[in-house]
């Protein structure tokens, strides 16, 4: 990348950057509106012009593409610094590589020196979720400004700090809203919903992949961090509209225990510096310390790389048509309340119009801020980075010397899986050169071998380890505070294969550090060749995630099927097939999809009359309907299944589960479960149900686990579901039916319980 970066700069001439914002175009100039301009967007095609024309007019930007989209689109990230700072940039990144691995700095002598040389590397990522979209059109005025600037305080930045900006996390899904919407504005569907999922497999849940990495836009964005190790990161998003006007952190409890405590105040130093000068600005609403935790790796990758993850999110409008909020509308959120004055929400806004030009003044008012920090306080940076690392280094005293994962272990689609990521996110992973025994445990020659005492070790242990998530209430004794993703990503559960963590010495000669494997994903043999089984996903225009990552199974696996639309199956298609998949999705939206009004005629309406008794007649006729979580009641329901949700009416704070993993016990004797142990992973959570069966024609192939079905996470009350059904089978006429109540492939990671479902895709 480094390389690529300075063959583009050839055709910089050094200019000073007293000359840069001659010839550099205004974004009026290039889309004929500002950037932030009410009822206008831009699409990702114009977009990129436009940074491609900077980098061609200013000597402080330089563009790249990464690689492609999940649908081909260029993938692209500016760096923008000085012009001095870019003929001296194979310098300056060797510095910062030095300053990420301090075992590579020879004494105190060259890392004094590498304090006094080296600049802040901060990056910044718009637009992840495309119906945001103040993220994707302010990163085009940014952008401007930093080209063209000659105010000291930018000179300042570029002077100090090198500047990775990804203008768009999700070009695929800004083409498409911006596209939609601006095929609808001005007529009774403006601002209406796209229909379709705005990134093309995971839709919402693409910042829930940063340890997975399965999509392009992931892996490309996690590819230029560990080529420059940013020490800030800023994720610019937004959020409802009925709250505080900007969120920055600190975070509120709980921080995931493998971040260093360096970075927690970090982050919150630097996330109330924001807020402090976005305040002494003027503008009101101003929160931080409300809202959002710091748990999940799944959106925080860079905090297990020495660098300080800064979310900041911004009300949102009706995408770029403006909105009125009324004032008595503000009011309590999570740790703070939107029509009160607070400590940690100072100066409150109190309701009226809302809309783009706010947005975007706000977001790029809150990343001038980041970067001015970045550059005032070069060497606090620096400083903070290299400690991280070299406490890292010198291992932590609560992580254990190595973790060990045998080789030989009976899933390699999980190992791999998991492998994958370590080394992805550069975690050294060597494997052992002949057989060895520790513990009075023998592992085999070829064992992969994770020693602690590396500088992003916090990935692998917070991987790796079992998650105890705290029992945090909003009062004592009262609900749960909600945690703002899940609670439990332990890959051992989740990929399906043992890691032990051992102390001491293991006197076994190790490899040097392995390459990533690819994914080895193979289909059972009766999804292969003509006794293959003819498959139909449901595709409602009210498309869930969950459909969305089982595509994306599905895709990597390289097995046939198809998508049928509701107007598919209201015209007879499902005489095509033979298995019917309803991925997790309420009954009345499968039932009724869009109202009429709410979008063109024909995204509206779900599958109707004629399309339910379709799915009926394929059942009696011969056909499987395999339904996953809330789908299981549009079939229970259809069916007149006399099966009820084992937990309905307790509260929260009788049970709760909000994203953990259990114990899953599986009755062998059921085809479903053929080939499996008797025990298995499975995972739960707000969505997932345990069922009470009150009908002769109901088996059950699987039940959550007896006792404390908890295996990493938080549970509350999981006695109200232990031993109770999880999976159900039913014969229907000449069909048959297979309801899952917890969600066999959460985001494309429970490689565990994978096995389930393609059992259950049978003729």
């Amino acid at each position: 990348m480094i390389r690529r970066l300075i063959l583009a700069l050839v055709a910089h001439s050094f200019l000073g950057p007293a000359l840069a914002a001659q010839g550099v175009p205004t974004p009026r100039d290039h889309f004929g509106f500002d950037m932030g301009e009410d009822r206008k967007l831009a699409n990702w095609d114009q977009l990129r012009a436009y940074y491609e024309t900077l980098a061609t007019q200013s000597p402080r930007v330089a563009i790249e593409t990464l690689g492609p989209t999940e649908i081909g689109q260029p993938f692209v990230m500016l760096t923008i610094t000085s012009p001095e700072n870019h003929a001296r940039l194979a310098e300056l990144h060797e510095i910062q590589m030095k300053l990420s691995d301090p075992r590579t700095i020879s004494g105190a002598d060259e890392l004094e020196r590498l304090f006094d040389m080296g600049k802040t590397v901060v990056m910044i990522t718009h637009g992840i979720h495309a119906t945001e979209v103040g993220g994707s059109q302010g990163a085009a005025r940014l952008a401007h400004i930093m080209a063209s600037s000659n105010d000291e305080k930018i000179l300042e930045i570029l002077d100090n700090v090198i500047f990775l900006q990804i203008p768009s996390l999700n070009p695929d899904g800004l083409q498409w809203v911006a596209d939609w919407y601006n095929e609808h504005v001005g007529t009774e569907f403006e601002a209406a919903p796209l229909p379709w999922l705005y990134q093309f497999y995971t839709g919402h849940d693409n910042n829930r992949d940063w340890y997975a990495f399965t999509q392009n836009e992931t892996i490309h964005t996690v590819g230029a961090q560990n080529e420059w190790h940013p020490q800030i990161v800023h994720d610019i998003h937004q959020m409802g509209s009925n709250g505080a006007r900007i969120f920055f952190p600190p975070y509120i409890e709980p921080w995931e225990p493998n971040i260093d405590p360096a970075l927690t105040t970090a982050v919150n130093q630097l996330g109330t510096y924001m807020a402090a000068e976005l305040t002494s600005q003027g503008k009101k609403g101003v929160v931080v310390n409300a809202q959002y935790d710091a748990f999940t790796p799944a959106r925080a990758y860079m905090h297990y790389h020495a660098g300080a993850r800064i979310l900041s999110e911004t009300a949102s409008a009706r995408l770029a048509s403006p909105t009125t909020i009324a004032p008595e509308s503000l009011g309590p959120g999570r740790n703070f309340d939107a029509s009160k004055r607070s400590w940690n929400f100072p100066n409150p806004w109190s309701g009226g119009d809302w809309g783009l030009p706010d947005i975007v003044d706000y977001q790029t008012s809150g990343a001038l801020a980041l970067l001015t920090n970045a550059a005032k306080n070069r060497r606090y940076w620096l400083e903070n980075f290299y400690g991280v690392n070299k406490r890292a280094v010198d291992k932590w005293d609560d992580w254990p010397d190595v973790w060990i994962i045998a080789s030989g272990q009976e899933n390699q689609t999980g190992v791999k899986y998991a492998l994958r990521s370590l080394v992805m996110a550069d975690v050294e992973v060597h494997q052992a050169e002949s057989s060895f025994s520790v513990e009075e445990m023998q592992f085999p020659a070829g064992s992969y071998v994770i020693p602690m005492n590396q500088p992003y070790a916090g990935f692998a242990n917070s991987m790796l380890e079992i998650q105890n998530y705290p029992d945090l209430r909003e009062y004592p004794g009262g609900p749960p505070q909600r945690p703002y993703d899940v609670t439990a990503h332990t890959f051992g559960y989740l990929f399906d294969f043992d890691a032990v963590a051992i102390d001491g010495h293991l006197g076994v000669g190790l490899s040097a550090p392995i390459e990533a494997p690819d994914f080895d994903f193979r289909l059972p043999d009766h999804l292969v060749g003509s006794d293959a089984p003819r498959i139909a996903m449901y595709k409602s225009w009210q498309e869930p995630m969950p459909e969305g990552w089982q595509r994306w199974v599905f895709d990597e696996y390289e097995m046939p099927y198809d998508t049928l639309h509701d107007a598919d199956i209201r015209g007879g298609a499902l005489s095509g097939y033979d298995v019917l998949l309803f991925q997790a999705q309420d009954a009345q939206s499968i039932r009724e999809g869009y109202d009429q009004g709410e979008l063109p005629e024909r995204y509206t309406g779900g599958l109707a009359h004629r399309g339910i008794a379709a799915v009926k007649a394929f059942v009696e006729n011969g056909g499987r309907v395999i339904a996953i979580e809330a789908a299981t009641e549009f079939v229970a329901d259809l069916f007149d299944l006399d099966i009820s949700k084992s937990t309905e009416g307790l509260s929260n704070t009788d049970f709760y589960i909000p994203g953990s993993i259990l114990r899953l016990e599986l009755d062998t004797s059921s085809q479903i479960n053929q080939g499996m142990r008797s025990e298995v992973s499975s995972w739960y959570w707000r969505s997932s149900m345990a069922y009470e069966v009150n009908d002769s024609r109901v088996r059950v192939a699987a039940r959550y686990g007896s006792g404390d079905p908890l295996l990493s996470g938080w549970v509350l009350g999981g006695e109200h579901i232990a031993g109770k059904p999880a999976i159900l089978e039913v014969d229907i006429g000449d069909g048959s039916l297979v309801l899952f109540g917890f969600q066999p492939n959460y985001r494309a990671q429970t490689v565990a319980t994978w096995p389930l479902l393609f059992n259950a895709i049978r003729k």
